[in-house]
């Protein structure tokens, strides 16, 4: 229903006598047609739809060349007259928009409508013309419309009402409203189906479906065929009114509405009114009548005392709850669907079901994922979100979508701002073009023609023009609505079912996997304990005895917003663990005779010479003793600091030492992964991730599983982080401590927690190479390193005890390439004539301001990669140490360290006890741990939040766990302590002693929250 309507039109009540059906029939049309206005009584034209045609691409190229022509004008015209020079074409060009529409009517008076209510981003002129149209078209004669009414009810009109006001309460594009009153007293309004216009609307479609294709073409940057085919696609629903009945219907039942306000509402009620259907065909529908004020009669409203703020407030908050809670929402809410009823407390009165979009529970999902990951920043669900949705992109620019997705839900702004917007969305548009372009190498004319968005959901053009509507109908009532405030509790709701699933109402919480033990059957329900008890978000534990795996199991989900289930191939960032690995890559090189242990740092990195700092060792970094513990101290203020890795690397290299070398132990909580960085890349002459590939990843067939910084690519497997405010927050509670760094106390650990997981959730951070802190990996590929360097460096058997296997991802994954089929003809005729035993190299270069891997070939657009790519990992293989292919390396080595000694390296015993400070808690690159006799038999690293990784040199013992909701560790303490306990095998002392917290309180309370 439309009841747009002129108030004050005065009502002519028609009062039916007991005549037969036939006179009382023929009577009441003849009064009516006899007293209506010749001049109210336009024809459509649906006569000659060709004419229409014409007339339609006509006005849209007058329009076209017109502001064409004031482009090139204005380059010869004083600046102070082009402002006007604009106002006055704005104004032509709408009053011609007008005309045509008011002439043809049909869709086009919705396309009018819909502008109307764009006052955030259309020129004043448009609002002020269009939004006529919301008032009232000029009505059908009322002979029709009786005609019409009888034919589909199948009842004289005397048989249905008793009254029956001449005069049309509304006129709009598909039916007028007239007000009424049942033969059995009860007032209502009937809204009458235009004769014909079926034909019309199907024809106007093809037009404006024609016009697109043109503008697409003329201005590629402009292209709304998605939106059009979505419009093709749902228009055709809004003719049958008893399809608008079922809508309203269900929408009235979803949202609650009553007539009256009941004394006690849920949390999530929406306060509106809907009103109740009567009667329906396919060209009539017979509602109940209520009295309201026109949303856009600002004068009445401000009489009634109308608090406009909270009335739009209340209009988006049921489309809030239809969108995220029900997934059914009228797709049309423009200012003449809407009411406030007169008598307090004024309510919103939602009209006019004839366009409503159903969304699959997928897709209600994704919309309430995209919300909340924009509100968030958290670039990982949101692209988690797009994908789920089918929105594919092609490129990769995680930072460029964030900000499209965030202005999708951005602040409305009144009417007055509207210039001030239109300018600022402008420059954001040719901020985000400009950074396709460098990124793509495109020219100007490639990056005009160039679209980001590879396919586009039909259902989300509905959504989005719903919230274009929203967004226009506050501008037009001059208030400010702060979409990520009001709807985010709609979102939550979605979500709230998944969510919410712990182990005791998701009985898939622990993933299908083979149970490898009796220690990890009892393990996985020791586990449901945590999870029912909200410790656990989403977790993997993997664990190997004597080079087998007894332990994988992976449960929960991948973040707070994302409830998709945590897979053993999940990759989680694991903080300060990166420094076990890290550390593993220095002693690498120092085993293929790179370097030594004992070497001064200057030897291999000469720009680290400066400020004195020519004495410190290899061993010093590893150990923590070289003086630099608050070196890059300063990156709090400035995060973006992280991603610059040469940046970072020149700043460690004129860092100043603030203690003598090897005399005090201090944990180098971010600057030992820089230290050891640098020492890497000018030892070995390669990058830092080359290195990581050959030492470590290859060898023990763990691609796709590990990264310290990870590729475009893998966005789909990561998890999210989140924090347990209850357990960080007795932080508090803890004093200074003398082994920590002046930077980094307790006293400052929960306020840089709460910012933590934003800042690391954003793939900008996630790329880049943080050696200290921001490794991804899953439990069993973790574990499968400390099992390697449990056993001396020996090569694990294949782990083939969960699904996908450990190694099946491609590394580095490709995308898709969008050559034309006689590029990729030429591509397969140069493999074909290429030498047989010529090698494809392909470029694993990075971006070296921030670490990022990327492809370079003839294909310069690149999209995220397929699902399923069979992708190889020997296109990604590095050169060897020496200089030479290294297949043998990386398939058939069995072992990766060649020292029978590298345990006492590890750790800081032996003949390598002098390398390190006696009794400090750190070895040579790894924490040490201890029995209760004093023994030091294992050796590991934790990460902040609680993810760590250890071995037991002497029972051939280790673990893995990696998790997403960051604590004081005890929830891993507790795991290790159960796992221990279950093997019979010695607890270290660090793990056993500190119960209330877990062992990572020991661990991490030394670290600060950035590890």
């Amino acid at each position: 229903m439309v009841p747009e309507g002129s108030e004050g039109v005065e009502s002519v009540i028609v009062s039916f006598t007991s005549c037969n059906e036939a006179t009382k029939s023929l009577s009441f049309r003849k009064s009516m047609r006899d007293s209506y206005p010749a001049t109210l009584l336009p024809r459509m034209g649906w006569d000659n739809i060709y004419r229409r045609r014409v007339k339609v691409f006509t006005l849209a190229v007058i329009i076209y060349f017109d502001y064409k022509a004031l482009q090139q004008r204005e380059k010869w015209i004083n600046n102070s007259k082009r402002a006007t020079l604009w106002e006055r074409a704005h104004e032509r060009n709408a009053r011609r928009v007008l005309n045509l529409i008011i002439e043809l009517e049909g869709l086009w008076v919705k396309l009018g409508q819909y502008l109307s209510t764009r006052a955030d981003v259309l020129p004043e002129a448009y609002i002020y013309l269009l939004k006529q149209l919301q008032d009232s078209l000029p009505p059908r004669p009322l002979e029709e419309v009786c005609q019409t009414i009888e034919k589909e009810l199948g009842q004289p009109m005397g048989d249905i009402f008793s009254d029956f006001v001449k005069t049309a309460l509304a006129t709009a594009s598909i039916a007028q409203v007239h007000r009424a009153t049942l033969c059995n007293g009860r007032e209502v309004v009937v809204k009458v189906q235009h004769e014909g216009i079926k034909t019309v609307i199907l024809e106007d479609l093809k037009n404006a479906k024609s016009i697109v294709d043109w503008i697409a073409w003329a201005e590629p940057k402009y292209n709304f065929n998605p939106i059009i085919d979505e419009w093709c696609k749902e228009m055709p629903k809004e003719l049958d009114f008893n399809h608008e009945a079922e809508n309203t219907k269900t929408v009235s039942r979803n949202l609650g509405c009553k007539n009256r306000q009941d004394s006690a509402t849920p949390e999530n009620h929406i306060d509106v009114l809907i009103p109740e259907v009567i009667q329906s065909s396919e060209k009539v529908l017979i509602l109940e009548y209520m009295d309201g004020t026109r949303l856009n009669d600002i004068e009445s409203l401000e009489a009634l005392g109308i608090d406009k703020q909270k009335l739009v407030e209340e209009i988006t908050r049921a489309y809030a709850h239809q969108i995220y809670v029900d997934g059914f929402f009228n797709g049309d809410p423009h200012p003449g669907n809407f009411l406030v009823s007169k008598e307090p407390p004024h309510r919103p009165i939602l009209l006019d079901f004839g366009l409503t979009k159903s969304l699959s529970s997928t897709m209600k999902h994704a919309l309430a994922k995209m919300f909340l990951a924009s509100a968030e920043g958290d670039h990982v669900a949101l692209l988690s979100a797009f994908s789920e949705m089918g929105l594919k992109l092609r490129l990769d620019m995680p930072e460029q979508v964030m900000q499209v997705s965030s202005l999708f839900f951005r602040t409305s702004t009144p009417a007055s701002e509207a210039l001030e917007n239109m300018k600022s969305l402008a420059e954001q548009r040719t901020k985000n073009m400009k950074a396709i372009q460098e990124k793509m190498k495109l020219d100007k004319k490639e990056v005009k023609r160039f679209n980001p968005v590879d396919a586009f959901p039909g259902d989300a053009v509905i959504f989005g023009r719903v919230l274009n509507l929203l967004r226009g109908l506050s501008s037009m009532m001059n208030v400010r609505i702060v979409y990520f405030d009001i709807m985010r509790p709609f979102a939550e709701a979605a979500l709230q079912g998944k969510i919410e699933k712990g182990p005791a109402k998701y009985a898939q919480w622990i993933h299908d996997t083979p149970v490898q033990s009796d220690v990890e059957a009892k393990l996985r329900k020791f586990l449901v304990q945590l999870g029912n008890d909200d410790k656990i978000l989403g977790i993997q534990v993997c664990a190997y005895k004597d080079g087998k795996v007894i332990i994988d199991t992976a449960a929960g989900r991948l973040g707070r917003y994302d409830p998709r289930p945590v897979q053993p191939d999940s990759l989680f960032p694991v903080f300060s663990a990166t420094k076990g690995v890290t550390a593993g890559m220095l002693h690498w090189l120092i085993d293929n005779g790179k370097l030594q242990l004992e070497e001064n740092i200057v030897n291999i990195w000469p720009q680290f010479r400066t400020n004195g700092k020519d004495s410190i060792k290899v061993c010093h970094v590893l150990n923590h003793t070289s003086g630099l513990h608050n070196a890059m101290a300063d990156v709090r203020e400035n995060p973006s600091l992280l991603c610059d890795w040469d940046e970072s690397l020149n700043r460690i290299a004129m860092s100043v030492p603030e203690t003598e070398p090897g005399q005090e132990q201090l944990y180098h909580y971010l600057s030992f992964g820089w230290l050891c960085g640098g020492i890497i890349e000018h030892a070995s002459g390669k990058k830092f991730q080359e290195v990581l590939e050959e030492a470590i990843i290859h060898p023990l067939n763990i691609e796709g599983e590990l990264y310290i910084g990870i590729p475009p690519g893998v966005e789909s497997r990561l998890a999210s982080l989140t924090i347990d405010t209850e357990d960080l927050a007795r932080l508090t509670k803890i004093s200074n401590r003398a082994d920590l760094p002046s930077s980094f106390q307790p006293g400052n650990m929960l306020q840089l927690a709460t910012g933590l997981p934003a800042l690391f959730n954003t793939l900008h951070v996630r790329r880049a190479i943080i050696p200290a802190a921001n490794g991804h990996c899953s439990a069993r590929a973790l574990a499968r390193y400390y099992a390697s360097l449990a056993s001396g460096g020996m090569v694990p058997p294949p782990h083939t005890s969960s699904r996908p296997p450990l190694g099946s991802h491609p590394h580095i994954p490709k995308f898709p390439s969008l050559q034309s089929p006689k590029e990729k003809k030429a591509e397969k005729m140069k493999e074909m004539v290429a030498p047989k035993n010529s090698t494809k190299i392909t470029d694993r270069s990075r971006d070296s301001t921030n670490g990022n891997h990327r492809k370079t070939n003839k294909d310069k657009y690149t999209r995220l990669p397929t699902d399923g790519s069979s992708t190889s990992c020997s296109a990604n293989t590095p050169d060897s140490i020496d200089g030479s292919e290294s297949d043998d390396h990386r398939r058939g080595v069995s072992k990766i360290f060649s020292n029978p000694k590298i345990h006492d390296a590890f750790m800081g015993i032996g003949d390598y006890g002098n390398l390190v400070l006696p009794n400090g808690k750190f070895g040579l690159g790894f924490r040490r741990f201890s029995l209760k006799d004093g023994s030091l038999t294992s050796f590991g690293h934790s990460g902040m939040g609680g993810s760590t990784g250890f071995c037991d040199i002497e029972n051939r013992f280790a673990i893995a766990v990696t998790i997403n909701k960051m604590s004081l560790g005890a929830v891993t303490g507790n795991i290790i302590q159960f796992v221990c306990s279950e093997l019979n095998l010695p607890v270290p002392e660090e793990f056993s002693r500190f119960s209330e917290y877990g062992p990572d309180m020991e661990l991490n309370l030394a670290r600060p929250l950035i590890n």
